[in-house]
Order: structure tokens, then sequence, then C-alpha cells
């Protein structure tokens, strides 16, 4: 019951008041981003939501747009500036999600939205991550985040979307608020911090 009826509304109410209260704190960071990025301080990429539907993400910009001299972008890690450092620790780089959730595309708690190009990659286990709305925070988040193997992420992604209730996703969301305060971050996805997911190398018997 919590997950068809009561979740989609608790996560507009709160990504609704989450926009209302940090309004203020969203059109500094706004502002502040456009100078240190030198340009517009959003980043935005399409990533697949719930049935794999294509939406597009936004986030607040964390690397810059520098190229070398024959016009093609710098590697992630010197792009990642000290301004993006500072968005990634302090997960503020996430706020602009709300707006994802509002509409629909996300949800609050919820396996993590990938790259697009990870669909073809994924087995038939791992594409049912895709059977849920994607969220803000999720399961792996919090137990592990990055330390954790693609295999051991995409497990924890369908154990979440088999096990959804209230109780769980409070826990969730309370382990995030302490990696937040704790400034461990949430989530990453790009090369800088993640290897690329190649696939699942089938065991054979």
């Amino acid at each position: 019951m919590y997950a068809k009826c009561f979740k989609r509304v608790l996560d507009f109410t709160l990504s609704l008041c989450g926009i209302t209260v940090l309004f203020p704190v969203l059109l500094v960071l706004t502002v502040v981003g456009a100078i240190k990025m030198q340009g517009n301080p959003f980043f935005t990429q399409e990533r697949p939501g719930k049935n794999e539907k294509i939406f597009k993400l936004i986030k607040f910009r964390t690397m810059s747009n520098a190229k070398d001299k024959d016009g093609n972008l710098l590697p992630d890690d010197v792009r990642l500036n000290s301004y993006g450092r500072f968005l990634r620790s302090t997960s503020l780089d996430e706020l602009p999600e709300l707006w994802n959730i509002l509409v629909g595309d996300m949800s609050i708690v919820g396996p993590r939205p990938l790259l697009v190009r990870y669909l073809p990659r994924y087995n038939a286990q791992q594409r049912r991550r895709h059977e849920v709305r994607p969220g803000l925070t999720g399961y792996a988040q919090v137990n592990g985040r990055n330390a954790l193997t693609w295999e051991d992420k995409f497990r924890m992604d369908v154990e979440y979307v088999d096990n959804i209730t209230f109780l769980g996703d409070v826990k969730i969301i309370l382990g995030t608020v302490k990696a937040v305060v704790k400034r461990e971050g949430i989530s990453s996805e790009s090369a800088a911090t993640m290897e690329e997911f190649m696939g699942t190398k089938e065991v054979s018997g």
C-alpha cells in the first residue's frame, strides 16, 4: 500500500516543501555557480527512470568546461575544481533533483539513476532496479557507496525494490542525513570517483 499509493504523495509533499524552504539556498548556489563555472550553473543529463523511461536529471555543475588546445574536454579530475568538490562533499549539487522528484521523474528514496548507456549491459536481475522510480538517495548509498562493487550495488537496489516500506525509507533518509553531516557524500557516478560499469561477467558452470 505504501509503495503503490503513499510513497508518491510523500515524495511530492516533501519535495515541494524542500524547494520552498531551500529556495534562498538554491538561488545563492545558482548565482555563485554561474560565476564559478563561468556560465550555466546547472548540469543536465538523460537518465533512465521507472520502466527505463528516459528523463533529464538536473544537478548543480561540479566540473568546469575546461578544454585542451584541440578543443577536447579535460579529464574529469582536472575539471572538478575546488567549488565542485565542496558541492559534492556537502551533497549540495544534488538539490536541484528536488524538481525531478516534484514532477515525478524520481523519488526521495530509490536506486540511483545511472547512465543510459548502461541499459544494455544489465542482466535480467539487475534491470529490475528500474521497476521503481530512481532516488535522490538509496539503500546502496547508505551501505557502502563507492566502496561497493557494481554487482553489490545492483543487488542492494533489487533488494530495495522487493522490500519497500515506510520505515525502511525513513532509515535510509536518516542514514543519508548522517552521511551528509559527516560530509562523506551520498552519490557520485562520474569517472573521477567510480569506474564505468561494463557489464557483469557470467560465471560458467
